[in-house]
């Protein structure tokens, strides 16, 4: 079940709901008669406007997309202000209830989920949670966010702030003393101010470029402070998705349920800080990397697992879904350890296609959204298969290593299944294959694996696989001009 925002477990779950998604399907459905009761009090009382905002709070998303959520910084919610008539006054204070209930609710069942073995869906409901009640403080907590200056900060930030920095926009973390200043177009370099175009002079080699710092990256480039900056938060944006999705990935199932105890931190996954490399010009980049990389100039972004670095140019070729492609292997790689030379004799097609699929991210009303049907990977995916009738079964994808794929005559076909295959294991049937991908990722990222390793985990053969697949993408229709567009 997809609740407000999601997460994904390492651990399959049962073929049949147990007694716990049982339950939070029933709050699910409570709740959407309380908000419809609610809205048909609006309508009663000529409240058109309101009666609309309380039946979409739940409105349908589409099933072929992930939605998380995004949380407010802020504390508090804003109130009705003097004058404000009653009957808005009244739908205010109600609609308000019934979040807070509901958020009380999905807690207090997240809490025994967890006691019963059920990490992974405790922290789905929390976050469902907090979608109804940003500031549930005990959620918050658990997410490793505190109140600061009326706003919810993590441990990272707090110390920041408390050492005189605040962020800026444009120029990051800086000393709250310095941001006139940097406004007006001055910088700051040992120990004295400069302009900018000096500063920039300064900084013209990648190898004294700017450093800028976010809490999980460092970003080091020769194209200036603003867009190391703009990079930054990107990929900031991509790590806090990929971190609720894939929470099982990179913690273990005890260290997850130490949280909801209340038990140290200490005990919580610690993930390292990941170095990003982002040079001014394609030319640049190309001579940095061509002693390594003879063919270098083919490339518009790369992760190198060998120096732990993501790599990447600003220019016409730039796009933000080669960076979420590349930060997605470097997040997959760093956040656990991996076996050397992962997908090197099977199942490398997983390590392509969870990089594809994290490429469509995006932001829709107040949500981090994936997938789609209309992503163009899905759109090449329908073609290719519904088209050009194009099919690797998976007995055969699963069998090939990383040589066999990379050398494949049709790689980029290939290239556009394993995209169609990443999306449906995470959306076909209500997510139901969801949880065994993230196992299957786990089992390929540390070696662990074999060919037959997803029929194992999903409990299917690879033959209803690829019929489940070919119904999943048919029920999508061949793509239209205009999608393809």
């Amino acid at each position: 079940m997809l609740l407000a925002a999601v997460a994904l477990a390492a651990k399959p779950l049962p073929a049949v709901a147990d007694e716990f998604d049982r339950a939070a399907s029933e709050l699910l459905d409570k709740y959407a008669k309380e908000l419809d009761q609610l809205a048909a009090w609006c309508d009663s009382q000529g409240l058109a406007d309101q009666a609309g905002s309380t039946r979409a709070w739940l409105s349908p998303r589409n099933p072929d997309k992930l939605y998380v959520a995004v949380f407010p910084r802020e504390v508090g919610r804003s109130e009705p202000v003097a004058g404000t008539p009653p009957g808005l006054v009244e739908w205010d204070k109600r609609f308000h209830q019934l979040r807070r209930e509901q958020a009380n609710s999905l807690e207090a069942l997240a809490r025994r989920a967890v006691r019963n073995g059920r990490a992974s869906l405790a922290f789905d409901l929390v976050l469902a949670a907090l979608r109804e009640n940003p500031d549930h403080e005990a959620i918050r907590g658990l997410l490793g966010y505190q109140k600061h200056q009326n706003e919810w900060r993590t441990v990272w930030e707090i110390s920041k702030l408390r050492s005189g920095q605040v962020h800026h926009e444009t120029f990051g973390w800086i000393p709250k003393a310095h941001v006139r200043r940097y406004e007006q177009g001055q910088r700051y370099s040992n120990g004295r101010w400069i302009t900018a175009e000096e500063d920039a002079q300064l900084h013209r080699d990648i190898r004294s470029g700017w450093d800028v710092e976010t809490e999980h990256y460092t970003v080091r480039t020769n194209h200036s402070l603003e867009a190391g900056v703009q990079l930054g938060a990107k990929l900031e944006r991509l790590y806090r998705v990929w971190k609720q999705l894939f929470v099982r990935y990179f913690a273990a199932e005890d260290q997850v349920t130490a949280l909801f105890d209340g038990r140290a931190r200490s005990n919580w996954a610690r993930l390292p800080r990941h170095q990003v490399v982002y040079f001014r010009t394609r030319d640049d980049y190309n001579q940095a990397l061509r002693a390594a990389f003879p063919n270098i100039e083919m490339s518009i972004g790369v992760y190198v697992d060998s120096t732990r670095r993501a790599y990447f140019f600003a220019g016409e070729s730039y796009d933000d879904r080669t960076l979420y492609h590349e930060a997605t292997h470097q997040l997959f790689h760093e956040s656990r350890p991996v076996a050397p030379d992962v997908g090197l004799r099977a199942n490398f097609w997983i390590v392509e296609g969870i990089a594809l699929y994290m490429e469509s991210l995006h932001e829709e009303h107040g949500f981090h959204v994936l997938g789609g049907f209309d992503d163009l990977r899905m759109l090449a995916a329908r073609y290719r298969l519904l088209h050009d009738d194009f099919y690797v079964p998976l007995a055969d994808l699963t069998a090939m290593g990383r040589e066999a794929l990379q050398s494949h005559p049709q790689i980029a076909t290939v290239y556009s299944q394993a995209a169609g295959l990443t999306h449906f294991l995470i959306c076909h049937d209500g997510g139901r294959y969801r949880d065994a991908l993230v196992a299957y990722l786990g089992a390929v990222y540390s070696g662990r694996d074999k060919p037959g390793a997803l029929a194992e985990l999903v409990a299917a053969s690879y033959a209803d696989l690829d019929r489940q697949y070919r119904e999943f993408i048919q029920s999508a229709g061949m793509p239209t001009l205009a999608e393809e567009k």
